[in-house]
């Protein structure tokens, strides 16, 4: 299989435009337009039946302690985690590309819904979920996609993997609400191929100016 963007390219910067968040010199974080990227894959496999796509942040610091702390940055020998930006599953065999902005266009504060989605798709919960379960105005259930959001004192750019599996089975045999990784498990033995692109993402002022 063969995946591409017209979003981005692979190894190479994502535009504010499909992030959560972006820099803001006076509050150092603000609301970006959190559009979905465009994709498109070729070279499917015969026998597939349906495909998932999974967004994952491999960057995020194992420990909160140092997270958005203004006196120091999060430092890059800290173990990191995965942190899930995308869970879609369900999609059609005869589906092979992914509009900008048709799962997502705007932060909707709680997380939008789920998991129905479009053509009778569904769409598992992302991390965020987890992240603002302790914050009033914006926990919830946030299913589908919610983009890029590292912390702003981070020492190390993350890196955003988005991937697309060919499957032998017409749906994920999972219900009701599922992450991430109850989805990776469900499908390891139905995977016929894969295809990733990997952009990248930074808020600290410092790698930012590195970029430019």
């Amino acid at each position: 299989m063969k995946l591409r963007s017209d979003s981005f390219s692979d190894q190479q910067v994502i535009p504010t435009r499909y992030a959560f968040g972006k820099y803001d010199a006076q509050t150092r974080v603000a609301l970006a337009d959190n559009m979905n990227p465009h994709l498109v894959w070729s070279e499917i496999p015969a026998g597939t039946k349906s495909f998932v796509v999974l967004c994952v942040d491999s960057d995020v610091p194992s420990k909160p302690d140092d997270v958005n702390q203004s006196d120091r940055e999060v430092p890059s020998d800290l173990p990191r985690v995965n942190f899930y930006h995308w869970v879609l599953v369900d999609v059609a065999a005869n589906t092979t590309e992914i509009a900008e902005g048709a799962y997502s266009d705007g932060v909707t504060p709680r997380g939008k819904s789920g998991p129905l989605s479009l053509d009778g798709m569904r769409q598992g919960l992302n991390d965020f979920t987890h992240w603002f379960a302790q914050d009033r105005e914006m926990s919830g259930d946030y299913f589908g996609y919610d983009g890029p959001c590292p912390p702003w004192n981070d020492s190390i750019v993350h890196h955003y993997t988005f991937t697309v599996y060919a499957l032998d089975i017409d749906e994920v045999p999972l219900k009701g609400k599922f992450t991430g990784d109850e989805v990776l498990a469900s499908i390891q033995p139905h995977i016929l191929d894969q295809a990733s692109i990997t952009g990248t993402y930074t808020l600290t002022p410092r790698l930012l100016a590195e970029q430019k």
